[in-house]
């Protein structure tokens, strides 16, 4: 499953020539109330040529990738005479991204799809790398399928459009790809004097390259695919335990988190030095702000690890630093490891 195009200049000279060669005879535009806000009437001015065009609009927040959402909008496409040749584009950030390529991946088998990211995070995650997915019963990306857009096409401008907790939010992908891939990326993003829309920008390409010259070496996840995970098992338990309650954390908040725990792991497993410990901690600290995990709630934790996709045996499966800029994949843990380490972290978070 080799990549498709990712467009990040000309683009919408890019996209309105895709649209000719094709010719759909209805296209789709997924957005949710944010996107149809503040970057659709952008990115209609863009097109050219004469189309039948739907809007479909979702309610925005990771709460509402969910099966009743997506049966909403097959609804809504078979209603509208949708076919085989119709096709999706997915306007929005990440939960727009991993929905609308769910819905188009098995709505009459497979439509073509194209994802149009408008947050960091989309850009450089979500809407790369051929997985699509929703939540079900407060699981992430339980259900989905691996399937590709016919393009990406990444329009920075539409960074500006984004609250300051979103962007922040983003630049979790980002700094994970320098920890697990790239030690250059990490420090290039680390010593930026102004971490803002403009000066994140120049780095994106960066972080989709790394990305996907890791995913064209193993489309399927069997491998080193896997290191992607990195900040995962923690941070997609604390999301989900978190994501219905007053201290709600978006996703790249919760994988911050994630990080600094599994970084700990990463130590306690003697594949980083504490120098490289410190220096990751003090960085994302600086970023992402402090968030401690109550005690209490660790059992809650491993009831969310233990539905995570990379376990084996009943055991919980880690992706660990193995150095700034290398990981390990397949690391199985027991609960005491784990709970030591998140213990640990609260304690390192309490004297930084």
């Amino acid at each position: 499953m080799k990549q498709t195009p990712i467009f990040f200049s000309q683009i919408f000279n890019h996209f309105n020539q895709k649209l000719e060669e094709k010719n759909y005879p209805l296209i789709f535009i997924l957005v949710d109330e944010n996107t149809h806000e503040h970057c659709l009437p952008q990115f209609l001015s863009e097109m050219e040529g004469a189309h039948t065009i739907e809007i479909i609009e979702i309610p925005a927040g990771e709460e509402n990738k969910t099966i009743d959402i997506a049966i909403q909008v097959w609804e809504t496409m078979t209603e509208m005479n949708a076919t085989r040749k119709s096709l999706m584009i997915n306007l929005g950030g990440g939960m727009v991204t991993d929905l609308g390529g769910f819905i188009a991946s098995t709505f009459k088998r497979g439509i073509d799809f194209i994802n149009f990211p408008t947050s960091i995070l989309s850009m450089v995650d979500a809407a790369v790398g051929g997985k699509t997915g929703i939540d079900h019963n407060g699981i992430k990306n339980i259900i989905g399928t691996f399937a590709l857009p016919v393009g990406t096409f990444i329009h920075p401008e539409f960074l500006q459009t984004l609250p300051k907790r979103e962007f922040w939010s983003g630049l979790a992908e980002m700094l994970k790809h320098g920890l697990i891939y790239d030690k250059n990326h990490w420090e290039n993003l680390i010593n930026l004097e102004n971490l803002n829309p403009e000066s994140v920008s120049v780095l994106i390409s960066d972080s989709v390259q790394i990305k996907t010259e890791i995913i064209d070496n193993d489309p399927f996840e069997s491998g080193i695919r896997k290191i992607l995970n990195f900040g995962h098992t923690i941070g997609h338990a604390i999301e989900s335990e978190f994501l219905e309650t007053e201290n709600h954390l978006l996703h790249g908040e919760a994988i911050a988190i994630g990080m600094m725990v599994e970084s700990i792991l990463s130590f306690e497993n003697e594949l980083i030095s504490k120098e490289e410990l410190d220096e990751i901690f003090t960085h994302l600290v600086r970023i992402f702000g402090k968030f401690s995990i109550p005690e209490d709630l660790i059992p809650n934790l491993f009831h969310w690890m233990k539905h995570d996709k990379k376990n084996q045996n009943d055991q919980i499966s880690f992706s660990l630093l193995d150095g700034i800029g290398k990981c390990k994949y397949d690391i199985l843990l027991n609960e005491n490891q784990i709970s030591e380490g998140i213990l640990m972290y609260n304690r390192k978070l309490a004297n930084s």
